[in-house]
């Protein structure tokens, strides 16, 4: 239970940083490691998130953390490392904005009880479409498993 106060404290400290530059916190995680805690704060946007973009967030959250214990007192005990990340491919695709992120992209996902791979062609808040060997299919949102993108080499469609 004192995790999860922490991690939510952390949170309402840490989101509204990212929210208010205009990016999504997709993960944050609080974790002890030896005599720290390690900090771990995903981001992302919807045209990516650069180096600059993250050094920039870390700086930001680090110095909202400082202010919010300067006011309110520890809110994390003792030392910690601050680790500001954006996703790596093989982030599951699970909300309307990740598949509205990678139209375009080759995707596996679980289509209720079929495993397709396809093309996302487009995607909204509610559904995505998909192309599957030539043919579009919209599926709601709902209905899809966690996608998750393939890397491709060479793509067919490209000279």
């Amino acid at each position: 239970m004192v995790q999860r106060i922490r991690t939510e404290t952390v949170r309402a400290v840490v989101e509204p940083v990212i929210v208010g530059a205009g990016y999504d916190l997709e993960e944050l995680a609080v974790s002890r490691v030896g005599r720290r805690h390690v900090v771990r704060v995903t981001v992302d946007g919807d045209n990516g998130v650069g180096s600059g973009v993250i050094g920039d967030l870390s700086r930001r959250i680090s110095t909202a953390l400082d202010e919010a214990e300067e006011s309110a007192g520890e809110i994390i005990p003792g030392e910690y490392v601050l680790e500001v990340s954006s996703p790596g491919v093989d982030r599951p695709l699970t909300e309307g904005r990740h598949w509205r992120r990678n139209v375009g992209r080759l995707v596996k996902v679980r289509i209720g009880e079929q495993q397709v791979t396809a093309r996302i062609s487009a995607a909204g808040p509610d559904e995505v479409v998909l192309d599957v060997t030539g043919d579009r299919i919209t599926v709601p949102l709902a209905e899809l498993g966690p996608g998750r993108v393939q890397l491709e080499f060479e793509r067919k469609d490209e000279p």
